[in-house]
């Protein structure tokens, strides 16, 4: 017996980026001391008042099936931020509430990919992008974000691209921090109008912004944009698996149906306490982003005036991306050496495609001193690969 070709190839035969990671994992069990900068998840637990309103909602009979495309309640708050976010008018009945935002972004694809169909994606990318439109019998091609260009995606480039039906983005980009311009959000759109495509936008970092402004494709496209939210970066919410799809009513009733197919909904004691942070959790996520905040421009300052590595101008999103290629390796050597002989795990740039060889990610998941103390290793530890080069 075998497995479908769907499954079996959902990482096309090759590496799903994650080996660092798990490399850092094993290292720590067998009782090794490593600072671990891989993985985007918070230092900290859900702040209390949303787990104690999970306990109530739980306690109070909200634990059978819950509403499948979301709870009335929640599907309005939701409606209603991303109307404020974007300006363009949002109800109900455009928000399809889902298992946290990747499963946001399958529901997507399986909403506007036939079998066979290509999407377009933006390298560099979130690791599971390419699988996620394997995984809805799509074709994935990576187009470019070239550095010379600060990693923003250039109109030209995907001209000579593969017709498509859709086109996947980013911002504020994992990994780069990189918020895309407003010039670049209309030239995305215009593109993808001239080839009659879907844009999918995972806008799950649009509140950590730092410098510049955050523009959403649904505030540009909005008849052809499926919206991804997520509560897991701005809210602590990460194991709660709560995200959702903004987008035409029509595609969000299909994406209902999806679910009603697949997950059959998200549990209800948790979207009552997503009710909560959506509705009464802004001092929540404005404490997050202010530490997060606090993390990059420490993290800056340690780095100032180091000439063997390099930083991403990173203008959004609780990560730094560092550009290793003066010390003559890749950044997967790169962060394997770093991990062996430093013990710090970061990621490897080329874990989210091949624009971003030579650079590393680094995840601010730590508080500020560990995190400047490693800052400083990195650099160190570059210099000296570079002397030694």
């Amino acid at each position: 017996m075998r497995a479908s070709r769907r499954i079996a190839t959902l990482n096309a035969g090759g590496s799903d980026g994650w080996g660092i990671f798990l490399r850092a994992r094993e290292m720590e069990r067998q009782g090794r001391a490593v600072l671990d900068l891989t993985i985007g998840d918070h230092d900290r637990v859900t702040p209390r008042v949303l787990l104690d309103e999970m306990h109530r909602s739980a306690v109070d009979g909200h634990t059978g099936y819950a509403s499948v495309p979301g709870t009335p309640a929640l599907r309005s708050a939701i409606a209603a931020r991303v109307a404020a976010r974007t300006g363009v008018a949002t109800g109900s009945d455009n928000v399809l509430v889902t298992a946290g935002g990747q499963a946001a972004l399958f529901a997507s694809f399986m909403g506007v990919l036939d079998p066979g169909d290509t999407a377009l994606f933006i390298d560099p990318y979130y690791a599971t992008y390419p699988g996620t439109i394997r995984a809805a019998s799509g074709v994935p091609h990576a187009v470019a974000a070239r550095p010379s260009a600060g990693f923003q995606p250039q109109v030209r480039d995907l001209e000579t691209a593969p017709d498509a039906r859709a086109l996947l983005i980013n911002t504020p980009n994992n990994p780069t921090g990189v918020v895309y311009a407003e010039a670049t959000m209309r030239g995305l759109a215009e593109f993808a109008e001239g080839r009659d495509m879907w844009l999918i936008a995972d806008e799950v970092y649009d509140g950590q912004v730092w410098t510049g402004a955050h523009l959403s494709m649904r505030s540009v496209a909005p008849e052809r944009t499926l919206l991804i939210g997520s509560l897991s970066k701005s809210h602590v919410m990460t194991g709660s698996r709560l995200g959702w799809v903004a987008g035409p009513a029509e595609m969000i009733g299909y994406l209902a149906d999806l679910a009603v197919n697949t997950t059959y909904g998200v549990p209800g004691f948790i979207q009552d306490a997503a009710q909560l942070a959506v509705t009464g959790g802004a001092e929540i996520e404005a404490e997050l982003v202010q530490t997060y905040r606090r993390r990059r421009e420490a993290c800056l300052r340690t780095l100032a005036g180091h000439g063997s590595i390099g930083v991403v101008p990173s203008a959004g999103a609780m990560y730094l991306m560092l550009d290793v290629r003066a010390t003559g390796l890749s950044g997967e050597a790169f962060a394997l050496r770093l991990l062996d002989e430093r013990g710090i795990a970061v990621m490897p740039g080329e874990s989210f495609g091949q624009a971003a060889a030579g650079h590393l990610r680094v995840a601010l998941t730590r508080p500020e001193a560990a995190l400047n103390a490693a800052m400083a290793q990195i650099a160190e530890f570059a210099e000296e690969l570079r002397d030694a080069a």
